[in-house]
């Protein structure tokens, strides 16, 4: 079986990095964590691995902006050795904090586009918001999402209201079917005018919780996937009830990126 390197790429005050390689070696995957310190002293060391994961967590504290001094570095140190890994096929996935890095560096939502055209701002709520939600997948071409159609996930958050730079983008994201997407949306049964609070916990136009680019191999969220890898992480595991959902749903996320990167 061919072997899958991923490597998780943390910087000071990231907080997510040990479950996201915990989720990743649950996929199969041979995972390093690094720092990104040690990176950009060797920026060709990227061209060792498949997956690149930008976890979760509050990088740089999050002084200037959610994931922006993060987004500098990448830009400024990292950025060939990013661009060759997506090249030759890698894949990129940026989960909360990382996603926010992903869109601020200018790989989502294309590497050719830049940044500016979308950007995930404060929650509308005015508050840090912790808590499950259901999210409708449409996979497009995106090997992170094949095969899948809901998912109930924990985002925890305060700068995830994904926002775009015109109508027209926004059209774009939500129409183009090959690209992939998730949205909040309502529980399963329940009849709502649209996705209000809080089930769109932050405000995000579209429901908009996490897209890919157009190759589909960058992918970028904010909920959580690695904080629900297995059965036990759901807080209502003991209890077959609608609300429950799917457990250990975020694992699929991880497996369908190995699983994709070990048939190429």
């Amino acid at each position: 079986m061919a072997t899958v390197r991923a490597l998780v790429l943390r910087a000071p005050g990231t907080n997510c990095d040990v479950e996201t390689a915990y989720a990743l070696e649950q996929a199969g995957a041979d995972v390093e964590r690094r720092h990104v310190f040690a990176l950009r002293e060797q920026p060709e060391q990227l061209d060792r691995f498949q997956l690149l994961v930008i976890p979760g967590g509050f990088s740089y504290g999050d002084d200037i902006a959610a994931g922006k001094v993060f987004a500098l570095e990448l830009s400024r140190y990292l950025k060939d050795a990013v661009l060759r890994l997506h090249a030759r096929g890698g894949l990129i996935l940026g989960i909360c904090n990382g996603f926010q890095v992903l869109v601020k560096a200018g790989l989502l939502p294309d590497p050719d586009t830049g940044a500016g055209r979308v950007t995930l701002s404060f929650n509308d709520s005015g508050r840090f918001e912790d808590r499950w939600v259901w999210l409708q997948v449409r996979a497009g071409n995106s090997p992170f999402l094949a095969g899948l159609d809901r998912l109930h996930l924990p985002v925890a958050h305060a700068e995830g209201r994904f926002t775009v730079r015109t109508a027209e983008d926004l059209t774009q994201i939500l129409q183009d079917g090959s690209r992939g997407l998730l949205r909040y949306s309502a529980p399963p049964g329940v009849s709502a005018d649209g996705v209000p609070y809080p089930w769109n916990p932050n405000g995000s136009e579209g429901d908009v919780a996490g897209l890919a680019d157009r190759t589909g191999r960058i992918l970028g969220l904010m909920p959580h996937p690695e904080r629900h890898v297995l059965d036990h992480h759901h807080p209502r595991w003991t209890r077959s009830d609608p609300d429950r959902g799917p457990l250990g749903s975020g694992r699929r996320i991880f497996e369908n990126a190995v699983r994709w990167l070990r048939a190429g």
